[in-house]
């Protein structure tokens, strides 16, 4: 489904332009590996030709983003019915959580109506009943979800800012950070008191299953 933005049809993407999927892979996506393979072809592709993922990262497209981004899923409670993913750009983190929470509303949040039309494609062709792309900023999103994620969009304090704006009271947060996440957290405090965030963490997701871990800071909406 697509709010704010046509249907482009099917983003065709060649496989094989991707890294061939890790022995892991499997363990991570389940049953969806088929699509997450199909995804991978499209960032190789589509996705370098229209500036979303760069050239030098096509060959750990499985290891620093698609993998990276999935195993989020398990910090997510599956009663969980509704997330959102400001500045969904490639569709990082979202079409990967998208796949492998097939029982959630998943809305990719993205203001660009270029990379808008990308994600329309990428949901077109991989045939995720479950997302829907929204042209538009958090700032003036008309959504409150169960649970928000981002990746590499906005330095903590804003991000804080925007992602409590999108969720419903009480909801997770959930940004997905470098090594540098302590640092970025221990000064993002004064901003999550303002707005009222609680029980703000660095976490990892994924031990045992992607090397290194995904680093996240974690915090729960007023």
């Amino acid at each position: 489904m697509i709010a704010g933005v046509s249907d482009p049809g099917p983003a065709a993407g060649d496989i094989s332009a991707a890294a061939p999927a890790p022995h892991n892979a499997s363990i991570v996506f389940g049953p969806s590996l088929p699509v997450a393979i199909r995804f991978a072809g499209i960032l190789a592709t589509r996705g370098v030709e229209q500036g979303l993922i760069g050239p030098r990262e096509v060959p750990r497209l499985w290891e620093r983003h698609l993998l990276n981004c999935a195993v989020v899923a398990e910090l997510i409670d599956r009663r969980c019915r509704t997330l959102v993913d400001i500045g969904s750009g490639a569709g990082l983190p979202g079409l990967a959580l998208a796949m492998v929470l097939p029982d959630t509303a998943v809305t990719l949040l993205e203001p660009m109506e270029r990379r808008c039309r990308f994600l329309a494609g990428c949901v077109t062709e991989l045939e995720l009943a479950n997302v829907t792309v929204l042209r538009a900023s958090a700032e003036d999103a008309a959504v409150k979800a169960d649970v928000a994620t981002a990746r590499a969009v906005a330095p903590l304090p804003r991000l804080a800012g925007l992602a409590v704006g999108v969720v419903r009271p009480g909801g997770l947060v959930l940004a997905i950070k470098g090594r540098t996440a302590a640092q970025e957290l221990a000064e993002a405090r004064p901003a999550l008191r303002r707005i009222g965030a609680r029980s703000a963490e660095v976490v990892r997701a994924g031990h045992g299953r992607v090397v290194p871990a995904t680093t996240v800071v974690r915090f729960f909406a007023r």
